[in-house]
């Protein structure tokens, strides 16, 4: 496995990642636009297959985790946490005091992740996400990177 930057080049690979693990992706053109002076694009390989990545924005000592995915044939094998471990100390090395995201109330197995790497709840969108059958509330959580191990 490697972690590397990615290039706008990368977009239809990543979208294509993004159309298999989430119901309502984002478009190649809004991954495409994520490539700009405020935002790092990490990607996992194994081989010189892509089978996730992470997107980051930061704004002086805020980072975002932007998005985050990993093919779901390369899911549950430890591919996440490596990623957004590498995203962490990316975000440290940069200078960011705080690291925020936001998920699906549903997504449990993001929500546990980020919670074993020290992310706590600090808030909620409330019907946030569309679903097939309606809205869904946005968890939104934070670590500390003043403070972090």
């Amino acid at each position: 496995m490697k972690i590397e930057a990615l290039g706008q080049h990368d977009a239809p690979n990543m979208a294509f990642i993004e159309s298999e693990a989430h119901s309502h992706p984002m478009s190649e053109g809004a991954l495409a636009d994520c490539f700009g002076p405020l935002y790092r694009c990490s990607g996992l390989y194994r081989d010189d297959v892509l089978l996730g990545f992470a997107i980051v924005q930061q704004i002086v000592d805020e980072a975002t985790l932007f998005d985050i995915c990993v093919l779901p044939s390369a899911q549950g094998k430890g591919l996440g946490k490596l990623l957004l471990e590498q995203v962490i100390a990316d975000a440290q090395n940069h200078g960011a005091q705080v690291l925020m995201l936001e998920v699906r109330a549903s997504n449990m197995a993001a929500i546990g992740l980020y919670q074993r790497l020290g992310f706590t709840e600090i808030g909620r969108r409330k019907g946030y996400y569309p679903t097939i059958d309606g809205r869904e509330d946005a968890v939104l959580m934070d670590l500390r990177l003043d403070t972090a191990d």
